[in-house]
């Protein structure tokens, strides 16, 4: 705010200063202009000279020029005294009237145009900057977790959106702390109840297991029995330790979709736009097929949010020479496949691309959570549609398969 208020200090100087150099600059020029008339008796006395007398009418100034004939000063008009053949002329001239309209007319301009300017920038300062200076805490306030600062209501256009934005990223976090929350205290409970279960059936394996040892049961028949007890009790710890994988496997992210429809080119501006920057330092080719500009059905966030982690896992894992975008119809789905140049990935692991955590033997230092195609397939499915990657020619190729609307 402070150098708002410095650049706005700036602005008016500079306005002034202007307005000032204007001014004086057509004062010069008038004052020029009305100083001609000197020069023009100077001419007629240098013509008096050489003729002994002078032709008005080559003179716009010069109303007059009259010898001294004993009543040299007796005049009403503007007049010159000049010498010019050994005597004294009295050379009258008019001076025109001074026209004052240019001047007005630039310190009008002037004083609207510094009016309109203080006034954009008084407008900038109570409708933009101040507002937004309320939301300068915000985000390190939802860095932080602090997921209770309300925000002021606005009505400003600049910023309904921003704060709509906003409103929805901080009921995102707020809904994605609860889910979290809520599977954490779930799995703890699951896994206390799990381990309070195992010891009951564990105690069991341990008794009859010592039991055996000591030889107390001697009949044959006994042991058998004992035996089957143990591989019983060993059976039910297998199916909680069951329980405890299925839970561990159990999706992390919750995973929701709005359909409705979108055409394939908004889709792919959408996706395009914010890859621009990253694309063009890297020198890689983002090439997009011929393609018709169909209805798909799906919800598009969320369609847009597969197609950017594939292009973000093209940027990461490719060779950076180009990634294109290709199109097919089969039956009422459109194909769309994103490929990139130099893919390494090795040929048997290319069907454990789509699970959870598994990044492939070619990521090598590239971040990544191994989340990206998981939660591609994932939304996919969801929008009954699917994902399969391939490999050719050099190529890694993730292939989306949508319906139409």
């Amino acid at each position: 705010m402070k150098a708002f208020t410095r650049l706005t200090a700036a602005v008016v100087i500079i306005m002034i200063a202007l307005t000032a150099v204007l001014n004086i600059t057509l004062l010069a020029r008038r004052e020029t202009a009305e100083g001609l008339y000197r020069v023009e008796a100077k001419h007629a006395a240098a013509e008096i000279s050489r003729t002994g007398s002078a032709d008005l009418s080559k003179y716009t100034r010069i109303t007059g020029v009259f010898p001294d004939d004993g009543d040299l000063y007796h005049t009403d008009s503007h007049y010159l005294i000049v010498e010019a053949d050994g005597r004294l002329w009295r050379v009258e001239y008019r001076i025109p009237e001074q026209k004052n309209e240019t001047l007005l007319a630039v310190n009008i301009v002037m004083t609207v145009s510094f009016i309109c300017v203080l006034t954009v920038l008084v407008y900038i300062r109570k409708a933009v900057l101040k507002p937004f200076g309320q939301f300068t805490e915000l985000p390190s306030e939802l860095a932080k977790g602090n997921l209770f600062m309300t925000l002021p209501e606005h009505k400003n256009r600049w910023f309904g959106k921003f704060t709509w934005g906003v409103e929805m990223l901080r009921d995102h976090l707020e809904v994605s702390r609860r889910h979290e929350l809520e599977a954490q205290r779930d799995k703890r409970l699951l896994l206390l109840s799990l381990s309070h279960d195992i010891k009951t059936p564990l105690s069991a394996i341990k008794l009859s297991a010592e039991a055996l040892a000591r030889g107390l049961y001697p009949d044959p028949e006994k042991q058998r029995e004992t035996a089957r007890l143990i591989s019983k009790r060993a059976s039910e710890i297998e199916g909680l330790m069951g329980q405890i994988r299925d839970a561990a496997n159990e999706d992390l992210i919750k995973f929701e979709v709005h359909m409705s429809e979108v055409f394939i080119d908004d889709l792919l501006n959408k996706v395009r736009m914010p890859f621009m920057s990253r694309l063009e330092p890297l020198g890689t080719e983002l090439v997009i097929s011929d393609h018709t500009n169909c209805l798909l059905s799906c919800d598009p966030d969320r369609l847009a949010e597969c197609l950017q982690n594939l292009v973000d896992n093209a940027i990461k894992y490719g060779d950076g020479r180009r990634i294109t975008f290709t199109f097919a119809d089969e039956e009422d789905c459109r194909l769309l496949t994103v490929a990139n140049t130099g893919c390494t990935l090795p040929a048997e692991e290319l069907p454990h691309v789509f699970e959870s955590f598994k990044r492939g033997s070619n990521a090598g230092t590239a971040e990544g959570s191994g989340l990206g195609l998981y939660i591609c397939r994932k939304l996919m499915t969801l929008m009954d549609g699917d994902a399969f990657a391939e490999t050719a020619d050099g190529e890694f190729k993730v292939t989306l398969v949508i319906r139409k609307a």
